[in-house]
């Protein structure tokens, strides 16, 4: 992921938009990770999302704080390339438009991906449980995603239910950022209709 992100950044660089590059490298990486997470858990039943979600991984919370860290400064970097595309025009101004809409986008994406990958080890870390998903059988990944994602668009719990401190802190830090990301969406949104209506 970093590799691919990194050569993202050089070439858009390469191609004259060094100020653009890193945010670039940036969505790359991301949409990278994403499919990768996606790809490997969309099929994984209960049993294979214990095993996956335990697995030993020393640098798995570091790697995640990287993660969100990242996905929060592209944020500021989204801020950077609307203010550019305020004063572009034409093809310029659609481009920069494009890629701040793409980066929130990737950025919501990915955090939200990490969280779900997130709640299965507090689940299945130690003794099973701590969510109650109102079902019989043992949780799988994309339960975890649902609740992730319900999150992530809500800012609450909607039918389950969290039953450990760290699980609901856990979904505390996750609602925090969702509504960071809703402010930079909303942000972004007025951004390009006020930039549309101006350039019209």
């Amino acid at each position: 992921m970093f590799g691919v992100g990194v050569a993202a950044a050089l070439a858009t660089g390469l191609l004259g938009a060094w100020p653009y590059s890193p945010l670039v490298g940036w969505d790359t990486a991301a949409v990278v990770f994403s499919a990768w997470v996606w790809g490997l858990i969309v099929t994984m039943n209960s049993a294979e999302t214990n095993a996956h979600a335990t697995r030993e991984d020393p640098g798995r919370a570091q790697a995640d704080l990287i993660v969100v860290a990242a996905a929060v400064a592209s944020l500021i970097a989204v801020g950077f390339v609307l203010v550019q595309a305020s004063s572009a025009k034409g093809a310029d101004q659609d481009l920069l438009a494009g890629l701040g809409v793409v980066s929130v986008a990737v950025s919501w994406l990915t955090v939200h991906s990490l969280y779900a990958l997130r709640y299965a080890s507090l689940y299945y870390t130690g003794q099973p449980g701590g969510i109650d998903f109102n079902q019989s059988i043992p949780p799988r990944y994309l339960d975890f995603a649902y609740l992730s994602f319900t999150i992530g668009m809500t800012f609450q719990v909607s039918d389950t239910d969290l039953q450990t401190p760290s699980i609901r802190a856990t979904a505390l830090r996750q609602g925090l950022l969702a509504y960071l990301f809703g402010a930079v969406v909303l942000g972004t949104t007025i951004n390009l209709i006020a930039g549309l209506a101006s350039s019209g």
